[in-house]
């Protein structure tokens, strides 16, 4: 693994955000009650949306124009 770009940091950060999401929703649908749970899904909301503009608009710097 050579280096990292905003792209590569997105990509980790929308996967680990699905993940969470998913484990939060499963433990909901277990019928655990979790009292942050709305703050936790709004912000892997948020994380989900930011990861994604990383990876759209994000230009490597050392690429051809």
């Amino acid at each position: 693994m050579d280096d990292w770009d905003l792209t590569s940091v997105g990509m980790v950060l929308i996967g680990s955000s699905i993940t969470a999401a998913g484990s939060i929703i499963a433990a909901l649908l277990l019928g655990v009650r979790l009292a942050i749970a709305p703050f936790l899904l709004l912000t892997t909301a948020v994380l989900v949306v930011m990861s994604a503009a990383l990876i759209l608009f994000w230009k490597p710097s050392d690429a051809p124009s």
